[in-house]
């Protein structure tokens, strides 16, 4: 700051001395004078630098400064249209009755001052008579022009009418166009979402079931199916041993061995090969269930209830299927039900984005799943929405408090829509092998499944569990989980599942 004012003040120029003959004597008066006078010009120079410093500098920084963006304004439609033949004929009427007002009020002064001068008392009755009859036809001729403004008044509001309802038809069609080109722009994404999914290269449910075929128990039985040898007691026995260590159950192991036994006592076994062909058919009775139409069928919308255990994949399955819906042009709403486990809402929110799906979650954790669950269904039905999958919580089926919060869940539905829930699926995980068909009986008891989703099968050898569950249970899988992509989540084929598993 100090070098500051020292280079104004070195801008200053030096004040000369005053002369020899005023420093002293009669003149010192006009000395001290001279001196106050320079010393206030010397004080005004510093301000006046100081004020430009200043100015310059606020300059400096606001030119640095980025301007505030301001909001985009958009323009108000304003529709003029043309005055109409009876308005501007009124418009005529009243400019024509003006002036001729006007011109009856100029003769009428121009007589009155006539007649003040007039010298003749007979010539100034006259010329005053003439004056008022003036008067009067200046008087209707205002009436007139008064008459034809509210005639053109009332044409002028008629025209601002249409004009406000032609803006409002433009507006109205304006907005609708937009709608109509966010419906395609949505309906483009939407296909190309589909295309995406369609062109990633989902495996097929023979590389799902390749630990099964190759690992688990169907390796066991083509090397029994293989040998060359008659069909004997010990044959059975052998293949009683292979079904009843598989985790198909036991149940069904049985029924298996049973089939086999009664054909080789009519002796309709000659090998140990024809057993395989005894077994497949019997396995593709058991799987050709008749299935539900899932996803559709319900409603609209169509609700569908998710159950499971946690870390079944219920959560990751809901995503897929949202975006599956969502790939065919369907309007999906999900419901995050799973309230005491945060992460399963934030799970469930990348997905929702991810398959353009709008999610209905709790304004808090813990809340009331059912409330959730309703408000969804709710939101659904007032947005025109297709689907409705719910999320619940995923509890273990031998938690009996836990499976009386599901049936509640599932009566809140049928209040929120008659009907509701269309579909019941429950996602098992099949690496847990025969215990999925325990879980699967629980649920089943507590809620009604309809149908079954069965995941991670691509990670398991225990891929046979799908056996058990369908001929214990007489419940349809419908879809079946062999990796991570959304086209690995496939249909269940009873044709396809033996296809893959036998040959």
């Amino acid at each position: 700051m100090t070098r500051f004012f020292d280079a104004l003040l070195m801008q200053v120029p030096p004040v000369p001395p005053p002369p020899e003959d005023i420093q002293s004597g009669p003149g010192g008066l006009y000395a001290i004078v001279i001196g106050i006078a320079v010393g206030v010009l010397v004080l005004a120079l510093l301000l006046v630098a100081i004020r430009r410093s200043i100015r310059r500098r606020r300059a400096a920084l606001e030119a640095k400064a980025p301007a505030p963006a301001l909001p985009e304004e958009r323009p108000e439609l304003e529709v003029e249209l043309p005055p109409s033949e009876a308005e501007l004929a009124k418009r005529r009427e009243a400019e024509e009755a003006r002036i001729a007002a006007e011109e009856l009020r100029a003769r009428r002064q121009e007589l009155a001052e006539q007649a003040k001068v007039a010298a003749d008392a007979a010539e100034r009755a006259r010329i005053e008579a003439e004056v008022r009859a003036l008067k009067e036809r200046e008087e209707e001729r205002k009436r007139e022009e008064y008459r034809a403004k509210k005639a053109l008044e009332a044409e002028e509001r008629e025209r601002k009418k249409r004009e406000a309802e032609e803006a409002a038809r433009l507006k109205a069609e304006a907005e609708a166009r937009a709608a109509a080109e966010e419906e395609e722009r949505k309906r483009r994404e939407a296909e190309e979402e589909r295309r995406r999914i369609e062109a990633e290269a989902g495996r097929t449910l023979a590389e799902g079931l390749d630990k099964t075929r190759t690992q688990g128990f169907m390796a066991r039985l083509n090397s029994l199916f293989g040998a060359p040898k008659r069909v004997d007691e010990s044959v059975l026995a052998e293949l009683e041993e292979v079904l009843f260590t598989a985790d198909i159950g036991v149940k069904t192991a049985a029924r298996l061995v049973d089939s086999a036994r009664q054909k080789a006592a009519r002796n309709e076994l000659s090998s140990a090969d024809r057993i395989k062909n005894v077994i497949r058919d019997e396995v593709e009775r058991i799987l050709d269930l008749p299935a539900p139409q899932s996803l559709s069928g319900g409603g609209p919308p169509h609700v569908v209830m998710v159950v499971g255990v946690n870390g079944s994949g219920k959560t990751t399955t809901i995503g897929k299927l949202a975006a599956k819906c969502t790939a065919s042009g369907k309007k999906v709403v999900l419901a995050a039900g799973d309230t005491f486990r945060a992460a399963a809402t934030e799970q469930l929110d990348v997905w929702a984005e991810r398959a353009h799906a709008e999610l209905v979650k709790a304004k808090e954790d813990g809340a009331d799943p059912a409330s959730v669950v309703f408000d969804a269904i709710q939101k659904a039905k007032s947005s025109g929405a297709d689907v409705v999958i719910a999320d619940t919580a995923g509890r273990l089926h031998t938690k009996v408090p836990l499976m009386e919060e599901l049936k509640k869940v599932k009566r809140v539905m049928g209040k929120a829509f008659p009907g509701a829930p269309h579909e019941v699926l429950l996602v098992l995980d099949s690496t847990t092998g025969q215990n999925a068909i325990a879980q699967a009986k629980q649920f089943h008891e507590a809620v009604g499944v309809t149908a079954i989703a069965l995941t991670k099968l691509d990670g398991t050898a225990k891929g046979g569990v799908v056996i058990g569950i369908c001929d214990e249970l007489r419940i349809p899988v419908v879809w079946v989980g062999v990796g991570e992509k959304i086209a690995d989540l496939r249909p269940f084929s009873a044709k396809e599942f033996v296809s893959a598993l036998f040959d």
